[in-house]
């Protein structure tokens, strides 16, 4: 017990240093970014093999100064058994373009496509997801040299769970994986984060975490440190 109490606090320290360091680290004038993730979401759980989720995020840029963008987000998932998911998302976006000669908000929509396996390990649950996303720049002619942004990513997670104790800690590293016509293609970009999520009965689950996301193969590549705060509301079907 005194071992697990000792993981617990830990955990919350590495937290909060994560939390205070990446602020201070924010403020000290150096070229990386801190941005911050806010998003409400509902969720509604047809039955065991379907469910349906709606969300709206904002992202802001700039050491959390200004409006990076905003987008609303419909989810679909499909249980093929108790490990295997299959699902699929649409997004619109609007993006806040601050650089360059014309500047304003852009009007973008994506899609992605998902396949998911999960495993429980003792303790640990692992999960494994490979996406393929496409985005696009509505009102944009495709003709003229604008393709869309793809990318395929895979992600794996883990999860701890401590009997008794509702704050259990996860991490994931997701890479991204770029492809378009011409020669921008390859590794572009990696995340790792640290989270945890809170259920509070009847009212839903409040999410919290910490991402670190780096560029790859670019000259100069820019590290963005990402506050999150979610909150998720799941309705079941009697």
């Amino acid at each position: 017990m005194k071992s697990i109490n000792r993981l617990r606090s830990g955990y919350m320290v590495w937290m909060a240093a994560l939390m205070i360091g990446t602020s201070g680290f924010a403020q000290s004038g150096d070229t990386d970014d801190l941005e911050s993730w806010t998003s409400i979401g509902l969720k509604y759980k047809l039955n065991k093999k379907w469910s349906f989720a709606l969300e709206e995020q904002l992202r802001l840029d700039e050491n959390i100064s200004e409006v990076s963008k905003y987008f609303t987000e419909l989810d679909a998932e499909y249980s093929i058994s108790k490990s295997f998911d299959i699902g699929g998302g649409l997004r619109y976006i609007r993006n806040n373009d601050n650089k360059g000669n014309i500047q304003g908000y852009e009007n973008h929509f994506r899609f992605h496509v998902d396949a998911t396996y999960k495993h429980k390990i003792n303790a640990l649950s692992l999960k494994y997801r490979l996406r393929y996303q496409n985005k696009n720049e509505l009102g944009v002619d495709n003709s003229e040299g604008d393709y869309a942004n793809q990318n395929i990513r895979f992600k794996t997670s883990v999860e701890y769970d401590f009997k008794n104790w509702k704050l259990d800690p996860e991490f994931s590293a997701e890479i991204f994986n770029h492809f378009e016509e011409g020669d921008d293609n390859g590794f572009s970009k990696y995340r790792l984060t640290l989270g945890t999520d809170y259920k509070i009965r009847k009212y839903g689950k409040i999410g919290l975490f910490y991402r670190m996301e780096k560029e790859l193969n670019v000259d100069l590549p820019e590290t963005t440190h990402i506050i999150g705060l979610k909150y998720t509301y799941t309705i079941k079907n009697k």
